[in-house]
C-alpha cells in the first residue's frame, strides 16, 4: 500500500509532462547522490527513459554551508529517447543557501525552487554572500518557489524513535525524496525496500528513514502549496523489447569486461592503481572472482601497467584502469605492449586534470595522448562509448580488436559517462560476439633444412596478427 492509501488526498490537478529535469542539491554531508539514486531507480523502474548527472565537489570535504561544498544530482526523464541528463533544470531542490546561490542561474525563469527553509539562517546566508535573503528581497519572483521548513518537518516525524535531533536531521534527504516523489508520481515500494536492506543491522534507522519518506509524499498531497502534481507516462516505444535495469557507466563497463572474458574463454586480468574515477572499476571487478577474474591493487601506475602487461603474456585478457595523470606514466610500457604485439586494454575514465587538479569534474582531454603520447610507431586503437549503457558494448568490442589482432586497445570513457546512468537492455547471449582465441600450440614455420621453428611474428594472412603463444 503507498503512501498517497494511506490518506485522504485533497483536490489537487495533475498535468501530463512529456520530460522533467530535476536537479537535487545540498551539502556533501546531506545526502544527494544517494537521493538522486533512489530516485532515479523508481524512475527507470516505472518505465521512463532516463540519463543522470552526479556532480561532486572537487574539494575533499569542504566547510559545510560552502558554495565549493555543493554537491548535487540531476536527472533527466521523459516518455520517449533521450540522451543527455539535460542542460536547465525544471525543478531545483536546494538544501541551504550555497546551494540556491550555485545552482539557480542554471534554472530557467518560471522554473521550480523548493528551499529548505530552516538552513536560511543570517549566518548561513553571509557564508555564501547573501546581504539579504533571497526568499524576502524579490530576487527569487521569477521562479515557483516553495518554501518547506524541511528540516524542521523530518524532525517532528521522527519524535516517537528516540533519535536525537542531529540524528533525526540527517534523514530530511528521505523527506525531499518523498515529497518529489510524490509530485512526479514514482513508486515508493522499491525505495523502502532499497531502505531496509541498506539499514538491516539498524533496523530502527531504517524505519525512521521511512518514516521521513512517508512524511516527505503526505506532505506534498497535504499541503496547499502543491495543488499541482505531475505525471511522465513510460517511454514504452523508446526500447526495444527486453529485460531492463538501470546501470551507470562504470558498472556496465565492468559488466563489458567480464562478458568479454567470458565470451574469450579467457581469465581476466585488472592491474589497476586506484584514482578517481576510474576506481568504481576495481571495486566492481574485485567482487567476481567467480567468472574467474582476478585484480591486482599495486603501488603504482607504473606496476599496474607492468603486471597488466605480464597477463597479457600468460595468456590472459589484460586489462589496466586509470584516468589521464595515470596514462602519462604508463606510456612507456603501452609503447611495449605495442612492440610486442600482445592484447592489453587501457581503461581511460577522463577527468579534469592534470594531475589532482580537478579528480570528480568530466573532461574529454586525454585523446591526443591517446593517439599519440608514445614514441613514434606506436600505434593504438581508440574505443569511447557515447553514453553509460554503451559503456557496455565498448569493452566488448575494445576487447574483440585487441583479442583479434593483437594489439593494445585505449578505451576512453569519462568522469559523466562514469557515474551517471541509464536503462540498459541486458543482451541475450546469443548476441554476444565469440571472442575465443586459439593459442600457437608449437612451431608455425619449418626452414629449408627442415627444423620445424616457432615464429612469432608470422603472420595470419586474414588479420595480419601474430600467433599468442
Amino acid at each position: 500500500m503507498s503512501p498517497r492509501e494511506r490518506h485522504l488526498p485533497v483536490t489537487y490537478q495533475t498535468q501530463q509532462l512529456g520530460r522533467v529535469v530535476i536537479r537535487f542539491s545540498g551539502d556533501s554531508g546531506d545526502g544527494m547522490q544517494l537521493t538522486g539514486d533512489l530516485f532515479t531507480s523508481e524512475t527507470a523502474s516505472f518505465g521512463n527513459d532516463l540519463a543522470t548527472l552526479p556532480n561532486f565537489p572537487a574539494e575533499i570535504r569542504a566547510p559545510a554551508g560552502t558554495l565549493p561544498g555543493v554537491s548535487s544530482f540531476q536527472l533527466h526523464f521523459a516518455d520517449h529517447d533521450i540522451l543527455t541528463p539535460g542542460d536547465a533544470p525544471n525543478v531545483l531542490v536546494a538544501m541551504n543557501p550555497a546551494a540556491l546561490k550555485a545552482n539557480i542561474a542554471d534554472v530557467p525563469r518560471g522554473g521550480e525552487v523548493i528551499v529548505n527553509t530552516d538552513e536560511f539562517t543570517n549566518r548561513a546566508l553571509q557564508k555564501v554572500g547573501y546581504a539579504a535573503s533571497p526568499l524576502e528581497d524579490g530576487s527569487l519572483d521569477g521562479y515557483h518557489v516553495h518554501a518547506v521548513p524541511l528540516t524542521t518537518l523530518t524532525v517532528e516525524a521522527l519524535k516517537g524513535f528516540g533519535l536525537s535531533r542531529k540524528e533525526a536531521e540527517r534523514s530530511k534527504n528521505m523527506f525531499a525524496l518523498g515529497l518529489l516523489s510524490w509530485l512526479y508520481h514514482r513508486p515508493t515500494e522499491g525505495t523502502e525496500k532499497f531502505l531496509r536492506t541498506k539499514f538491516a543491522k539498524k533496523p530502527q534507522i531504517a524505519e525512521a528513514n521511512i518514516a521521513a519518506f512517508r512524511a516527505g509524499w503526505n506532505f506534498g498531497e497535504t499541503t496547499e502549496d502543491f495543488a499541482v502534481s505531475y505525471e511522465v507516462a513510460p517511454a514504452a516505444q523508446a526500447f526495444p523489447v527486453g529485460t531492463y535495469r538501470n546501470i551507470s557507466g562504470n558498472l556496465a563497463l565492468a559488466y563489458g569486461l567480464i562478458t568479454a572474458s567470458r565470451q574469450a574463454d579467457l581469465p581476466l586480468f585488472l592491474g589497476s592503481y586506484p584514482i578517481t574515477p576510474a576506481s568504481d572499476i576495481l571495486h566492481e571487478l574485485s567482487r567476481h572472482k567467480n567468472f574467474g577474474v582476478r585484480t591486482f591493487q599495486a603501488e603504482d601506475e607504473i606496476a599496474a601497467v607492468g603486471a597488466a602487461l605480464g597477463a597479457a603474456f600468460g595468456g590472459s585478457l589484460a586489462v589496466t584502469t586509470t584516468s589521464g595523470p595515470g596514462v602519462t606514466i604508463k606510456q612507456e610500457t603501452i609503447g611495449l605492449a605495442v612492440s610486442l604485439e600482445l592484447p592489453l586494454l587501457i581503461v581511460d575514465i577522463q577527468r579534469g586534470g592534470p594531475s589532482t587538479g580537478l579528480p570528480t569534474k568530466t573532461e574529454q582531454a586525454d585523446l591526443l595522448q591517446a593517439m599519440y603520447g608514445r614514441n613514434g610507431e606506436a600505434p593504438v586503437p581508440v574505443v569511447a562509448p557515447k553514453t553509460p549503457a554503451d559503456c557496455f558494448d565498448a569493452a566488448v568490442e575494445a576487447a574483440r580488436i585487441a583479442l583479434t589482432y593483437r594489439t593494445p586497445v585505449f578505451l576512453l570513457s569519462d568522469g559523466y559517462l562514469a557515474n551517471g546512468s541509464e536503462p540498459w537492455r541486458i543482451p541475450e547471449l546469443d548476441e554476444l560476439p565469440d571472442l575465443r582465441v586459439q593459442f600457437a600450440q608449437g612451431p608455425n614455420h619449418t626452414l629449408d633444412d627442415g627444423t620445424e621453428v616457432f615464429w612469432p611474428y608470422l603472420r595470419d594472412p586474414q588479420t595480419l596478427a601474430r600467433p599468442w603463444a
